[in-house]
């Protein structure tokens, strides 16, 4: 069966953004289970098992991947089940509402053996105070990257430009949102996220629930005015949709997705464009006025070029820092019992299989 994925952590300009709290409604889940242990003690290893179990089962999980590291994961929703799991530790801390109730305490620390890793104390603080120290650094990158970003949206966001591209929506909305009641749901998720591997957008979440495919070319952040007309429009006309903010400025959005119609409005930029072939591509950048664009061509240039190198330095930082961290889960994976990281998946398994069965 076919699963989708997001991000649900945006390394941002102001530094971590979590959406984990909205990862499933406890009013309807059937269960959230919630992680915790340190590095290297099987978080990512049991989600994977327990989502390749479910999509074995016929199930179609939503993975949720991690944008420290796109390798692992921090979360993993299976609808059909009414059922979560998620990594509750920093940065992203989960605390139940409804402990015991629906949410679950998973205690992976357990399987670690205390008494070894004790003698490797040094060198986990070592390694400990090495990748919090580039974290640190990679903020403060992003942050002025962020900064000068804000500061071309400042240019060339003006009422005329809003007023075009509001008028452009609204043709948008007549042809691709027809009323279908009153009141859609809104599920956040980011679909994109700045990591150690570089820029990284989950398109292929966009493919797989919508057959029509709007890109936004846009090399200016200017889609998110557009965006916000359409997301009030749809939800006003009774469509669930996904909301996908920008990872750098997560109070602005990047993508909407309305699987109900089978259409999402992508952006695509020079650095990281829509790979498939759009059903219709509206050029954002177009529609900017382009004798404010000469007036400030230098200025924008500038901020365009520094941006982006401060935006590498940061990727590049936190390339460094998953190094640091994997050195750090190389201290601890040969103290962790996996055998019973297995045990915890596999009672997992069972009991949210049993799910469908009524049990």
């Amino acid at each position: 069966m076919a699963h989708t994925a997001y991000f649900l952590g945006a390394n941002s300009k102001d530094g971590f953004a979590s959406l984990m709290d909205r990862l499933a409604d406890p009013e309807k889940a059937r269960a959230i289970y919630i992680l915790k242990g340190g590095p290297g003690c099987g978080k990512s290893t049991l989600m994977k098992k327990v989502g390749q179990a479910a999509q074995d089962a016929g199930y179609c999980p939503q993975y949720i991947y991690c944008s420290g590291d796109p390798d692992s994961l921090d979360g993993l929703v299976i609808d059909e089940l009414g059922v979560a799991l998620c990594d509750g530790t920093a940065p992203h801390v989960v605390e139940p509402k409804y402990p015991g109730a629906v949410e679950r305490y998973v205690n992976l620390g357990e399987c670690y053996d205390a008494a070894a890793l004790a003698r490797c104390k040094d060198e986990v603080m070592e390694l400990m105070v090495g990748y919090q120290g580039a974290y640190r650094r990679a903020y403060r990158c992003l942050k002025g990257a962020g900064q000068l970003m804000e500061d071309n949206l400042d240019l060339l966001e003006t009422d005329a430009l809003k007023e075009k591209i509001k008028k452009r929506a609204r043709g948008i909305i007549a042809r691709e949102i027809p009323k279908h009641g009153n009141g859609g749901a809104v599920t956040e998720r980011f679909l994109s996220a700045v990591t150690c591997k570089g820029q990284i957008c989950l398109f292929e979440t966009a493919d797989k629930l919508c057959k029509r495919i709007y890109e936004l070319s846009d090399s200016y952040g200017l889609a998110h005015l557009m965006l916000e007309e359409l997301l009030g429009a749809a939800v006003e006309r009774g469509h669930d949709v996904v909301a996908c903010p920008d990872p750098m400025m997560p109070g602005r959005l990047q993508h909407l997705l309305l699987p109900g119609l089978g259409v999402a409005f992508v952006t695509g930029s020079p650095e990281l464009p829509y790979p498939g072939k759009p059903y219709r591509r509206i050029r954002l950048d177009a529609m900017a006025n382009q004798e404010e664009l000469r007036r400030h061509k230098a200025r924008i240039r500038f901020s365009r070029k520094v941006s982006r190198a401060l935006l590498d330095e940061g990727m590049e930082t936190l390339a460094a820092e998953k190094e640091l961290h994997d050195a750090l889960e190389k201290v601890y994976n040969p103290h962790v019992d996996f055998d019973r990281v297995d045990e915890m998946a596999g009672g997992i398994i069972a009991e949210i299989l049993g799910f469908a069965g009524g049990q």
